[in-house]
């Protein structure tokens, strides 16, 4: 085990792909992680907190008051006054999600991002929306419903299959953001292509450790097989 630095088995070791020092952004994160993904093999978050100056993970499956100090003061300062502008996002897929490119950026944005299972994430944002829709706006990357989403084998830079076209880690989703949401944007591009570059990385040494599976062939129904057999008899 690399201890004090990835904290990764030695065999896929990512010390030499992590910045010198990390990235000092504007753009403040905040990740929810669910419980479960705690003993994942291939969760990203705890890279992705080793990258990052500003990034606060929370353990737990709904953000809500008394989880974090941050995200208490913004739902404060929109309580107690309606008319502030709405200084973070949360990132998640929907009809009702603005695209964060059209987003309006005045100010440094604080970022809230799900981290799960898209199951698991999904019941994770609505747990928390009595709590997040108070002051901050559901933004979306590009996605697409209708495509099926790619897996390891088809990507590097997929840890796992994903459902639909779109779809990506929580490091990929960030580092997107990033180039987006920075102020400079040369830094906030070049903070993308560091944060991609370790996920290349991870992915790399995922596909060395991980068999394709090869898709099961489809059994004939008892009958058809039957009169299949009968024909050939004949």
């Amino acid at each position: 085990m690399c201890l004090n630095g990835c904290d990764r088995p030695a065999n896929v070791c990512l010390c030499k792909e992590l910045p010198s020092s990390p990235l000092l952004t504007s753009t403040q994160i905040v990740i929810l992680h669910h419980p479960h993904e705690l003993r994942h093999k291939l969760a990203t978050v705890p890279i992705l907190a080793k990258c990052i100056t500003n990034c606060e993970t929370l353990i737990g499956r709904r953000l809500r008051s008394g989880k974090s100090p941050l995200l208490d003061s913004l739902y404060s300062e929109a309580v107690n006054d309606s008319l502030r502008p709405r200084r973070a996002i949360f990132l998640f897929p929907g009809t009702d999600s603005v695209n964060l490119d059209e987003i309006e950026i005045k100010d440094p944005l604080v970022l809230i991002v799900f981290d799960g299972t898209w199951k698991h994430a999904k019941e994770m944002v609505i747990s928390s929306l009595p709590f997040l829709s108070k002051f901050a706006t559901k933004v979306c990357l590009k996605y697409d419903t209708r495509v099926d989403g790619e897996n390891i084998f088809g990507s590097e830079l997929l840890l796992r299959k994903e459902p639909f076209s779109g779809c990506m880690s929580t490091i990929e989703a960030v580092a997107r953001s990033l180039r987006v949401l920075e102020p400079d944007e040369t830094c906030g591009v070049e903070i993308e292509e560091r944060l991609i570059s370790v996920l290349r990385a991870m992915v790399r040494f995922q596909s060395i450790y991980t068999k394709p599976i090869k898709p099961r062939p489809k059994l004939a129904k008892k009958g058809k097989k039957d009169k299949k057999i009968e024909k050939c008899e004949l």
